[in-house]
Formats: structure tokens, sequence, C-alpha cells
């Protein structure tokens, strides 16, 4: 099961959605950029760069990474929660939800949250929010992680929840064998050859 949340910086933790292999290598790539920056300056990143280094990797590309990125964290400046879209297009809100199912998560979002929340009336809010995006679409998974970043460390909780949905099925689909008979078969071989190819190598710079 591919993780939806990846690290990035000890302060810094970034959800994905979309195609589970560009958001997996767009994170890694951040985190390494990142890592440089900490070794040379001693301390952790600011959230405003890590954001500004998708922005400029994901328009570079002009959609063709599939990568929806939430990212959220702690600096110097205090919290803050950014998206960014696979064009490179920035938003930062107080609450937010992207991928399949960010329609019935941000329905809750939107119903229940409210400014100086408590941690635990928080968590389940999210859990709300991840849990309707998950039961009203066939593509979010099916388990709830959380993680919380405060000032003072960060608590990742994987799984939070479990998903405890299961649809019983009306009768039984198994058919017997020769069930349904089989009138012709015909099976005809392929030929291929590879007349052209041409790879192109993804700038990780």
């Amino acid at each position: 099961m591919c993780a939806k949340i990846h690290y990035i910086s000890p302060n810094i933790y970034c959800c994905g959605a979309g195609t589970a292999a560009d958001t997996e290598k767009t994170t890694d790539i951040l985190s390494s950029n990142l890592a440089i920056f900490s070794l040379n300056s001693g301390r952790n990143p600011r959230m405003v760069m890590a954001a500004n280094i998708l922005q400029d990797m994901l328009y570079r590309y002009h959609g063709s990474i599939g990568a929806n990125l939430i990212l959220g964290g702690v600096d110097c400046t205090g919290n803050h929660l950014y998206k960014v879209g696979p064009w490179g297009s920035v938003d930062t809100t107080s609450y937010m939800a992207m991928g399949s199912g960010d329609l019935a998560a941000m329905g809750i979002l939107e119903d229940r949250f409210k400014p100086d929340m408590e941690m635990e009336e928080a968590k389940e809010l999210v859990r709300a929010a991840i849990q309707s995006g998950i039961m009203n679409d066939l593509g979010s998974g099916n388990n709830i992680d959380i993680c919380v970043i405060t000032g003072k460390g960060v608590d990742y909780i994987r799984p939070f929840q479990e998903s405890q949905y299961k649809d019983n099925r009306i009768t039984k689909y198994k058919y017997r064998p020769g069930t349904t008979p089989v009138l012709r078969e015909k099976v005809t071989p392929l030929k291929l050859e590879v007349v052209h190819e041409r790879v192109h190598k993804m700038d990780t710079s």
C-alpha cells in the first residue's frame, strides 16, 4: 500500500494525490534539495521555499507530472499550508483537499472547520473528511493516516483508522467450468517490431 503522506524535512511533510510514481519522485527531489539547504545553512527550511521549489518544478513540465500536492509544516514564521497543482499553481488557506475524493472531503471541512480548534477535535475533523472521500470515491484508498506537525515535533499516525466498510454480495458469481460453451477459438500471434525509440531524461536540477 503506497503512502499518501511523504517526509520532506523534519518540519515539513507533504500529502500527494495523482500518479503515485510522480508524487513519490517529486517529493523525493524536493526533500533532497531541502536537505542540501539544511546542511549548508544549519537550519530548517521555510515553507515558502518548499512551495517555490515545487512550483518551479511542476510548471516546467506544464502538467505532464501528475502530482497534486499539499505541503504542511511549521517554520520560524509560524504554521503554513500550501496547495500546489500539477501546473505549478499555488494556493494557501486554512484547510484544503486534493484528489479524486476532494469534493466529499471539502464538504465536511467547510461545514465543521473553525479557527483555534482543540487537537482531538481537529483530528476528528480530518478523519471525518478523509472517511467521506473514501466512501464516496473508488480511487481514494481505504485507510486513514494523519500527520500532526507542531513546533515541538511531528506525530505521524499510520494508520489512524482502518476502513471498516465492507459490502456483501447478494449472490455468488462463481460459475462452474463449462457453463458458457466456447463455440470457436482462433489464436493469431502478433509480430512486433520497434521502428523508432526516443527516451527523454527527466530534469532533476
